[in-house]
């Protein structure tokens, strides 16, 4: 498989096709219902990923897909290999429900455990990220089906005055409050879904520590586009965290462990601050 634009540019499609079937629903009266774990769910979540999976099947033949909903309901690829890819129609479902905004869709290509390409798209403001190893990280502004000019982005290194904190709209928790206590906050900005990646990768903020559960299609697209632009995302020891999580002793397949997402930080510290 080759990381080109071409690649880049048909997950971006692939996104914004997922985005239109979002917003036809955003716009209805729709219904929720709950998942096994009691995750919302609605009609958006598995339409986009109806739509995004008959574009994977033509940009990416063969190549294995673990989509967030099929794997609700146990459609797991058997064999993995070194390349798959991970899907999240609709990340943010409870930001969907409040009408919100903040709210994405997200395409992941993972290889050898790591994120090396991904497109996350905010359908509702409009926005898309894109990012791939060996091309950087890239924003841009969408208008129905047409993508606009994309803009090269990057981390930023923090002010003197302290850090730039994105921190979950739902789901922030006493460990989250005690580590931000650990630290030199300058400023907290809530958000939901992996925007907070994308926030980070563009400049406007330094760290997303996230201390509750996630799941890789949750992280692997945006994931992909804050290394491209330069950061990185870490567990709680400082290992990168990595994908293709199975037969995991302690938790289900796929699920993350804690973790750090930065810009360009001093890493080291708030590891240190995190293990306190």
């Amino acid at each position: 498989m080759t990381i080109d634009r071409a690649l880049l540019d048909g997950l971006a499609r692939a996104a914004v096709a997922g985005g239109q079937e979002v917003l036809a629903v955003y716009g209805t009266d729709f219904a929720v219902a709950a998942k096994g774990d009691e995750s919302p769910v609605t009609e958006a979540d598995r339409r986009a990923e109806v739509v995004i999976l008959e574009h994977l099947a033509t940009l990416l033949p063969g190549m294995p897909v673990v989509a967030e909903e099929q794997a609700s309901e146990g459609r797991l690829p058997a064999d993995l290999g070194r390349r798959f890819v991970l899907v999240d129609p609709l990340d943010g479902t409870k930001e969907f429900i409040s009408r919100n905004g903040e709210f994405t869709v997200n395409i992941g290509i993972v290889e050898d455990g790591v994120p090396v390409a991904g497109a996350v798209l905010l359908p509702a403001l409009g926005q898309i990220y894109l990012g791939a190893r060996g091309l950087g990280a890239f924003a841009g502004e969408v208008d129905g089906e047409s993508i606009g000019t994309l803009r090269p982005i990057a981390v930023r290194k923090p002010g003197a005055g302290g850090l730039v904190v994105m921190a979950s709209r739902s789901h922030a928790g006493p460990e989250t409050e005690a580590l931000l206590a650990r630290l030199s906050v300058a400023q907290r900005i809530s958000a939901g879904s992996s925007l907070k990646f994308c926030r980070i990768a563009e400049g406007s903020a330094d760290l997303y520590p996230r201390l509750g559960r996630t799941m890789e299609w949750d992280t692997a697209a945006s994931d992909a586009v804050l290394r491209a632009a330069g950061g990185s995302v870490v567990t709680l020891d400082g290992t990168p965290l990595a994908y293709g999580k199975r037969r995991q002793a302690e938790d289900s397949d796929f699920a993350n462990p804690w973790f750090l997402a930065a810009g360009a930080i001093d890493l080291g510290a708030v590891v240190a601050a995190a293990s306190r």
